[in-house]
């Protein structure tokens, strides 16, 4: 019986020679990964029905624009030298120092969590709607100290047996602290309570813990405030146009007069605007998608500008510092 399956295999192969040598090389030339990514022009997303206000039924085109990536692997490296506007880049550059992949996705989904706590504070406080903090939790994004075992992803629950009520209060307290101290950090990694002995680290004579901090804060707010966000739909740059969205829907402002506005930026809770990558990707998928306006942070504007000069865009291309300069625009315009 085996001998009869052997034989049977060995003719099998022997007739299908080339196909499954191609097959296999196939497989390999699209599964092989080089230490590359590829940047190409991205696209639109909606908010309309991704973040929802209770009792608002605001239906106005707002709406972010994102950088698609793919893995390097040979194809996508091929075409990205045929394909204009597809450009390669290192994943050097898309990490911090030593990150494995694994870290920076911790970091990119951390970064966006904060984005969206941001984008709620600023746009009720500017609007000056009901919000207060719920709760409040402090994340490790990334550890630039080797002198300790703290990872990305870990939420900081005390330092020295002292509660951490913001990250304001965590650099206070490492403020007060001798340059050889050694901390008692407790951290709740994979739902189990750890607590971790941390050396400071030394930055131009200052000493700090050595870790990126991402604080994410969840709000009670009037009227509530619903998120409808995959974990891939949203990054740090999406801020702006979220608070955005959501300070239009409080409002009742009718911001976009009819248009579809887009844009990108990082944001932070008093409601500045901060550069992000990949400008260029971001404002060809604007465009692609049929947008009329294309907010950006102020230090990306020079570079939005003249990619629209080089393609002859016909789009309105606006640099704003703040959320008030995003929503004074669109209210004058």
């Amino acid at each position: 019986m085996i001998n009869k399956i052997y034989d049977k295999t060995k003719e099998f192969i022997k007739e299908n020679k080339v196909f499954l040598i191609i097959l296999l090389s196939m497989i390999l030339i699209f599964n092989i990964e080089l230490p590359y990514k590829i940047n190409t022009p991205g696209g639109y997303l909606s908010l309309g029905d991704r973040i929802t206000i209770e009792g608002n039924e605001n239906n106005e085109e707002i709406g972010l624009s994102y950088v698609r990536q793919y893995n390097g692997n040979i194809p996508f490296i091929l075409l990205s030298y045929i394909i204009p506007d597809w450009d390669i880049i290192s994943d050097k550059d898309t990490k911090i120092n030593d990150e494995t992949q694994e870290e920076v996705d911790i970091r990119g989904l951390l970064n966006a969590k904060e984005a969206m706590s941001n984008a709620t504070y600023s746009a009720y406080n500017l609007a000056n709607n009901y919000i207060e903090i719920k709760d409040m939790k402090i994340f490790i994004g990334y550890n630039d100290n080797k002198d300790n075992d703290l990872k990305a992803g870990d939420q900081i629950l005390s330092v020295d047996d002292y509660n951490m009520d913001s990250l304001k209060v965590l650099n206070s307290y490492i403020d007060t602290l001798d340059k050889d101290a050694t901390l008692k950090v407790k951290v709740l990694r994979d739902n189990k309570e750890l607590v971790i002995d941390c050396k400071l680290k030394e930055y131009d004579g200052v000493y700090k813990l050595g870790v990126v901090i991402n604080q994410i804060n969840d709000y009670i707010t009037s009227p509530n405030i619903y998120f409808d966000l995959k974990d891939n739909e949203l990054g740090p740059s999406g801020g702006l146009m979220a608070a955005l969205d959501i300070y239009n829907k409080i409002t009742n402002s009718n911001l976009t007069k009819g248009d579809k506005i887009t844009g990108t930026g990082t944001i932070d809770a008093e409601g500045n605007v901060g550069e992000i990558g990949g400008v260029k990707y971001k404002l060809i998928g604007a465009v692609n998608n049929g947008a009329k306006v294309f907010l950006c942070p102020k230090e990306n504007y020079e570079e939005a500008l003249k990619v629209a000069q080089d393609k002859k865009y016909d789009i309105i291309i606006k640099d704003v510092n703040t959320l008030s300069d995003a929503i004074n625009y669109l209210k004058e315009r």
